[in-house]
């Protein structure tokens, strides 16, 4: 994300053609094969972009009630996918209706609510995530390198205590832990983070918001490696319900544009914020391993770092390194969706990455983009 004043030789594009053109290699198109011999989607599901199938979750959600477990995004079908628990053929026919795809399932989101709770009373061990998978109607636990021997065991019987098709483990090759090494990089002493997405603060002020464990490790920030400070810290979480700080701009006058610069002087312009639907095709951005893709795999993420519990996040198959925490997670059509976390692995072997919600993170420092 762009936080200084962008000269006017540079081209501002917007949403996939400004990736297109940046990084072919890595954003080539996805390609909307024919599903010969599948028929399982009703003819009245619609083909639907990920923002649009973003904002048709909260509206099935809200309308399903309890019969609501979860959805999915089907990026080969453009279509959505939502579960529905039990055999309500009445929740079925709404959402099919609405435009989706219905898929009955055992586990209610009630039930997997409670499981991850469960976990985080029974399993809060360092080196560990869980997050809902609405593609298995399960909860996925991952545990990293670290987690063997006892607390191994320990995790084994937190899981087979929820019962059988609540929960499942995978084992992860690297380790937990937040991406601060120190969109655009930012310095502050010895520690680098990157810029997320500009904002305009409650009182009219701007504004950046970045990862929570940067903002409290230090209260100034710079542009620059050992550079003057251009903004302060005010606001900052980390750990507990989410890893998010709001960074203010120390000069008032300062142009805060809504983009986020993908390299080689080009930008792509955001134009809101969104939430995450698994499945969903998504872009980091960060100062240390530049613009990268993947998918959003879970949500509602609990990741137990070494620093302590963070809760909310989304769960993706993005690759990050150090130095890349509070960059940007974004889609194509310009949809503000998070702020790099933490995770494991890197850009080289891939590993799991989490973000903090845009949107939850706009709410509480109560900042617009």
């Amino acid at each position: 994300m762009s936080h200084r004043r962008i000269p006017k030789r540079k081209a501002v594009l917007a949403g996939a053609g400004a990736v297109a053109v940046a990084a072919a290699a890595v954003l080539l198109p996805q390609a909307n094969a024919s599903q010969s011999g599948e028929n399982d989607a009703p003819a009245r599901a619609e083909k639907l972009d990920p923002a649009a199938a973003g904002r048709l979750v909260s509206r099935m959600a809200d309308q399903l009630g309890e019969d609501y477990a979860g959805a999915y995004y089907d990026r080969d079908k453009r279509q959505l996918v939502v579960n529905v628990t039990g055999d309500d053929s009445d929740a079925a026919a709404r959402v099919r209706e609405a435009g989706a795809v219905p898929r009955g399932v055992k586990n209610s989101m009630s039930r997997l609510t409670s499981a991850t709770a469960t976990l985080r009373t029974r399993a809060t061990i360092p080196g560990t995530a869980w997050a809902v998978d609405p593609r298995t109607n399960q909860i996925l636990v991952t545990a990293d390198r670290t987690v063997t021997g006892g607390k191994w065991n320990k995790l084994e019987s937190a899981v087979r205590a929820l019962g059988e098709g609540t929960a499942r483990i995978q084992k992860s090759a690297g380790e937990f832990k937040p991406f601060a090494e120190g969109g655009d990089a930012i310095f502050a002493g010895g520690s680098r983070c990157s810029l997320g997405f500009n904002v305009t603060t409650r009182d009219g002020r701007p504004g950046f918001l970045t990862a929570g464990h940067c903002g409290v490790a230090a209260d100034k920030w710079s542009d620059s490696a050992g550079g003057a400070p251009i903004g302060t810290v005010e606001a900052a979480t980390f750990p507990g319900d989410g890893d998010l700080a709001l960074v203010t701009y120390d000069d008032p006058a300062t142009q805060a544009p809504s983009t986020v610069d993908i390299g080689d002087g080009r930008q792509v312009r955001i134009n809101r914020a969104a939430e995450a639907a698994v499945g969903q095709e998504v872009f980091r951005m960060g100062s240390t391993t530049g613009l990268n893709s993947g998918s959003v795999t879970g949500l509602n993420a609990t990741v137990n770092y070494p620093e302590g519990t963070v809760g909310g996040l989304i769960q993706t198959d993005v690759c990050a390194e150090p130095g890349d925490s509070g960059g940007s997670l974004f889609t194509r059509d310009g949809s503000a969706v998070g702020l790099t976390s933490g995770g494991s692995g890197d850009c080289a072997s891939g590993g799991e990455t989490f973000f903090q919600p845009v949107t939850t993170a706009l709410a509480a420092v109560g900042a617009t983009l």
